[in-house]
């Protein structure tokens, strides 16, 4: 299955299947700058998945709690099963994230804008997860118009 990045219908139907998402790279940080600007987009991004009614959970190992609700180190602490990974870091931490994915029997792994690496998205494809890289997911619910169609 390729990157359903490029499928419309894939990708509503991931977003109005799914429940829990894992945000990994959640930031505590509400104001990016110190100056009351704008947020941070992991945090910001994963209270609009919140505002929508999905369960979700921060993966960050440097942080234990985000607003009252427990951080976790890694996938493999949470209490229940993710419907997505939603991966907030840098390229080349793709490979073990993906891993970590597959070993925790994610549906999805779905990588923000300018994240990509094929490899991983191949090794996750050939474990049977869906994928979508380089796109926001908050974006792509508003412009597909979950939230309008009765679903999550």
């Amino acid at each position: 299955m390729p990157n359903l990045k490029e499928d419309d219908n894939a990708l509503h139907e991931v977003l109005i299947q799914a429940k829990t998402i894992a945000v990994i790279g959640h930031s505590d940080k509400r104001d990016a700058y110190g100056k009351g600007f704008a947020q941070r987009t992991s945090y910001q991004i994963a209270q609009f998945l919140r505002q929508k009614g999905y369960t979700v959970y921060a993966i960050n190992p440097l942080i234990k709690e985000i607003e009252g609700q427990p951080s976790y180190a890694a996938l493999q602490e949470l209490p229940e099963p993710v419907d997505i990974v939603n991966v907030f870091r840098r390229s080349e931490y793709l490979p073990e994230i993906v891993d970590e994915a597959i070993s925790i029997n994610a549906k999805t792994v779905w990588t923000q804008l300018g994240i990509w690496h094929q490899p991983s998205a191949q090794r996750a494809i050939d474990a049977g997860l869906n994928v979508v890289m380089d796109a926001c997911i908050k974006i792509e619910y508003l412009r597909l118009r979950v939230g309008l169609t009765g679903n999550v």
